[in-house]
């Protein structure tokens, strides 16, 4: 062979090389630009989680899945269901207590919901990085945290829902049908729109007795964010210690179609307007009714303090044959002191409403290919999130 045809030969060769090479770096441009753009929100979101208090956490937890951090919510999730999960006695605290607004020297430890949440979180984490075994691993342990019998305890309806629709993205259709059947039966539901979720999944089991359904491709989406809660002193028929704990914009109801269901997370408001009631928490309980007569003689002090302010003044102007200025300007004064004495008593008495904000006022289960296909789904607008 020439070396003429030689050079030739290679010229093209090189050139081949180069449009793969080429080709390889185009493809791969969009790969490198969605690392760089996620890789700053996740290294913000760990740095924050470092020095961040339990409840922050929780909400940091939801916004790495929400960004698709999953190597995140699976290491601080972990930690987190680990070091939040069960309640650290202490005498002193318990004690102390009782004379500061509840909550104050008491770590947070999360409720039964937020247990099997954090759970589900995992799970889709693990499947999101194709690691169906553990994703199995946490779905079980998840039974574990609705029914174990420690400080903080309670299935819920929500949980049970993304439990089985996991288990069917799993391939694991036996274990759905477990938490369709528990979801069907559930004994505490009793409102009017508990009769939709039992006939949804009670038509869900049917199908997949039948063999019809067990295909399904399940879309989850979650619908707004939990609401605040607010309070009031209730005295009379109150579940809850002498609270009465409200919602600051109602949950919405639940929904069936064809395709789909939306289900609110009124349960796990339900679980923390229960909080202190003795049934669910005696010490709680206890500790309400002994910070109440500590709370009354609080809001004493400032109406006792405004009325030595208003008689001091006026007694001062008199004695000093005055024209009445300082004793107006006491009685001003001591009014203002006196007003403050509500917000004594309230800042006294205060609940322990602590919970994990960032979590879904309502989610939808659905097989419909796109939200706007869906009509549990129609009308809802931005508040719609992709979950699972």
């Amino acid at each position: 062979m020439s070396s003429s045809r030689q050079f030739a030969i290679r010229g093209v060769l090189a050139l081949c090389a180069g449009v793969v090479c080429l080709a390889g770096t185009l493809m791969g441009c969009p790969a490198t630009e969605v690392r760089k753009q996620a890789d700053p929100v996740c290294g913000e979101l760990e740095k924050n989680l470092q020095d961040a208090e339990r409840i922050e956490v929780l909400n940091l937890l939801s916004a790495a899945f929400t960004a698709h951090c999953d190597d995140l919510v699976l290491t601080y999730g972990a930690q987190a269901r680990s070091e939040f999960r069960h309640k650290s006695f202490s005498v002193t605290r318990e004690a102390a207590n009782v004379f500061v607004p509840d909550g104050t020297f008491i770590e947070y430890v999360m409720e039964s919901y937020e247990r099997g949440y954090l759970s589900i979180l995992l799970a889709s984490s693990y499947l999101r990085v194709h690691k169906d075994q553990e994703a199995k691993v946490e779905l079980r342990t998840l039974d574990h945290e609705l029914f174990a019998p420690i400080y903080n305890y309670g299935e819920d309806p929500v949980n049970l829902l993304l439990s089985a629709i996991l288990w069917e993205q799993l391939g694991e259709i036996g274990e759905a049908r477990v938490d369709w059947l528990r979801l069907r039966d559930l004994p505490h539901l009793t409102k009017k729109e508990d009769a939709a979720l039992r006939r949804f999944a009670g038509e869900r089991v049917r199908r997949i007795d039948s063999g019809d359904g067990a295909e399904a491709s399940w879309r989850v989406y979650r619908v707004g964010t939990f609401p605040r809660l607010d309070w009031d002193l209730e005295f009379t028929n109150s579940t809850s210690g002498y609270f009465s704990v409200t919602p600051t914009q109602p949950f919405m109801n639940t929904c069936i179609s064809e395709t789909g269901l939306r289900l609110s997370t009124e349960s796990w408001f339900e679980k923390v307007a229960m909080r202190h009631s003795g049934a669910y928490h005696p010490l709680l309980n206890v500790q309400t009714w002994i910070r109440l007569p500590f709370g009354v003689a609080y809001s004493l002090i400032p109406l006792a303090a405004g009325a030595s302010v208003m008689v001091g003044g006026c007694l001062l102007d008199a004695a000093g044959d005055g024209k009445g200025a300082l004793c107006q300007l006491s009685i001003v004064g001591g009014v203002a002191i006196m007003s403050t004495a509500p917000q004594v008593l309230e800042g006294a008495l205060k609940p322990d409403l602590r919970h994990w904000e960032d979590i879904p006022a309502a989610i939808v289960v659905t097989t419909a290919a796109e939200p706007g296909l869906e009509p549990c789904l129609a009308k809802q607008g931005a508040d719609v999130q992709r979950a699972l």
